[in-house]
């Protein structure tokens, strides 16, 4: 019997950023779709919490599969370089590396301080560096690896008080690219995902009036659910998707039409 399309029974996944919005919904994704994830995420207890309710929704024929979760403080280096060998000891390889985790320090350039900076850098563009590095060796041994980072349609069009994180967001891109073309003879395969408004608990408190505003701005209407952005990492970790490397899916509505 032929396995159904985009299965991940039998692949072990790290996703960073696991227990917020959507960060659990590409973990419930790729967990729906029978891989085995390991949840990171800087907050042991909601990652302990996330990854009981992780068993819960995986598939009632896949209920062997053990879903683990790693505590991890990207804005640590040395905490960073530990953590791919660490789901690697718990899981016994990695097969699908998820770069989600990531902060924001919002200021306008002339008021943005050397720290807020700094933050923003460290965490969203050299921790996926680390991670990427050190995901990448134990992949090109086994001639097989899907590495996916969650960006945003500000790294490619920018947004006036996020100069830090649209660098950030900017430069995963250029290195997934880089990184891709490194990879690609021995199965490796590095995109990108680009979320635009996602609906999330923080989008979720936002006055009404300013929701409206945000809806203006996306020809579908609406703002994107965690689940879209989920489907997308889907598609990208499969097997089916072994011949798209160095690619950005945009998932924004409509919002700004990129090519």
């Amino acid at each position: 019997m032929e396995k159904p399309m985009f299965d991940l029974h039998g692949m072990n996944a790290l996703v960073t950023g696991a227990s917020g919005g959507i960060g659990s919904a590409i973990a419930r994704a790729l967990a729906g779709q029978g891989a085995r994830i390991a949840v990171s995420g800087s907050n042991a207890e909601k990652l302990r919490v996330f990854r009981d309710e992780l068993d819960e929704h995986t598939p009632q024929h896949l209920q062997e599969v053990d879903h683990v979760a790693i505590a991890c403080d990207l804005s640590d280096p040395q905490e960073v370089e530990k953590l791919v060998p660490a789901a690697i000891d718990t899981m016994g390889g990695i097969d699908i590396l998820i770069n989600n985790a990531g902060i924001t320090r919002d200021n306008l350039a002339m008021r943005m301080k050397d720290e807020e900076w700094d933050a923003v850098i460290r965490v969203n563009l050299e921790a996926a560096f680390r991670l990427m590095r050190a995901a990448t060796k134990p992949m090109m041994k086994a001639r097989f690896g899907r590495i996916i980072t969650i960006t945003s349609v500000v790294g490619a069009t920018g947004n006036p008080g996020q100069m830090n994180y649209a660098a950030a967001k900017g430069g995963l891109t250029a290195m997934s690219k880089s990184l891709g073309q490194e990879v690609a003879s021995r199965g490796i395969t590095v995109n990108c995902i680009a979320p635009g408004f996602i609906r999330t608990a923080m989008t979720d408190e936002l006055p009404d009036a300013q929701k409206e505003q945000l809806n203006a701005r996306i020809p579908m209407g609406r703002m994107g659910e965690g689940d879209d952005i989920g489907a997308a990492a889907v598609y990208l970790a499969s097997r089916e998707a072994g011949y798209v490397t160095g690619q950005t899916i945009h998932v924004n509505g409509g919002m700004a039409m990129l090519s």
